[in-house]
């Protein structure tokens, strides 16, 4: 069908959760695959910068909270896919993992199923183990399991952590950077990451909704390379050519300091978050032999070096400055 002079399909992709940092990048990637996308969101006012994603008329907005199990029914109501991109990192009144993680991910499953959606699409982490120390983890954990116990066709998504313009860990850091003498390594900094880009995660969405790929399965997403905490660290400083003394606190310590700054807004740190850093965050040996990757989809994900640094460069000394005058700076030594 045509409209507004682009093509896109009849059937609609419902997207909970779709102005979040994941959620944006998943809209804009089945807007331009063709879909029509319904955004279903706390706050749709809040979520208007989505529309130049899509042609007029492509993305919708509808208020509903996975909270609140009637409403995500209702908002999901005649959708050819449902996807589930709520997640919280840390408890805020109300906000909590059992109620956002279980209850949130068992609501949107049985909205897909009852309304008679085709395919669901459920995004957890890495690390979701109903035996973790760490209440994040376990809910994950529970979530997954509701989501199979109620739409068992379900594909579900494991990413390590996400990285991109938006992110609230390399934006975090580098804020932190500019303002403090040290970066805290919390259990000495050996917590290994395997950094997935936002974007390669809403492409594969769309790989799975497009191939139907995967269904009932598991996937784990994590990016091209495995590093420490410590060597994430010393990456984000190299990019915003900042000298920083890298402190390792041990996670005793990082618990007791972590306790207060809960309550602090954005929460900068909580325990439960110093329970998590105790357990790698790679991609498993067993989805790797099973190829429940990106490989199983046939997708190279990208590097940190080729998507961290536009982002970051308005932390440097120069800011934005930075790019031109590296700039200037090979085109003398070219010379």
């Amino acid at each position: 069908m045509i409209e507004g002079g682009r093509n896109f399909r009849r059937e609609i992709v419902s997207v909970i959760g779709g102005s979040g940092f994941i959620g944006r990048h998943v809209v804009g990637a089945l807007a331009e695959a063709g879909w029509r996308v319904r955004v279903i969101c706390r706050h749709p006012e809040l979520a208007q910068f989505l529309q130049p994603l899509g042609a007029p008329g492509q993305i919708a907005f509808v208020r509903a909270d996975v909270k609140d199990a009637d409403s995500i029914h209702k908002a999901a109501a005649g959708s050819t896919a449902v996807l589930n991109l709520v997640g919280i990192l840390a408890e805020r009144r109300r906000q909590t993992f059992e109620a956002v993680h279980v209850k949130g991910a068992a609501a949107a499953a049985s909205a897909a199923k009852e309304t008679g959606a085709q395919a669901f699409i459920h995004i957890s982490a890495i690390g979701a183990d109903e035996g973790s120390s760490s209440a994040y983890g376990r809910t994950k954990a529970r979530g997954e399991a509701e989501v199979r116990r109620i739409f068992p066709e379900a594909v579900i998504l494991r990413p390590s952590i996400v990285v991109g313009p938006e992110d609230q860990f390399f934006n975090r850091f580098a804020a932190m950077a500019r303002l403090s003498p040290f970066i805290p390594l919390i259990g000495g900094g050996h917590t290994r990451f395997q950094p997935v880009y936002v974007a390669d995660i809403a492409h594969a969405v769309v790989k799975l909704l497009d191939t139907g790929a995967f269904r009932g399965q598991v996937l784990e997403l994590g990016g091209p390379e495995v590093l420490s905490f410590r060597e994430l660290m010393q990456y984000m400083l190299r990019v915003i050519h900042r000298w920083r003394i890298l402190l390792p606190i041990p996670f005793g310590l990082a618990k007791v300091m972590a306790w207060p700054a809960q309550f602090l807004p954005g929460a900068p740190l909580t325990p439960d978050q110093v329970e998590m850093l105790k357990r790698d965050n790679v991609v498993s040996d067993a989805a790797v032999a099973e190829k429940r990757t990106f490989e199983g989809l046939g997708m190279e994900p990208e590097g940190i070096e080729a998507v961290v640094p536009p982002y970051l460069v308005r932390y440097s000394p120069a800011g934005q400055f930075e790019v031109v005058r590296e700039a200037i700076g090979e085109m003398l030594r070219a010379r």
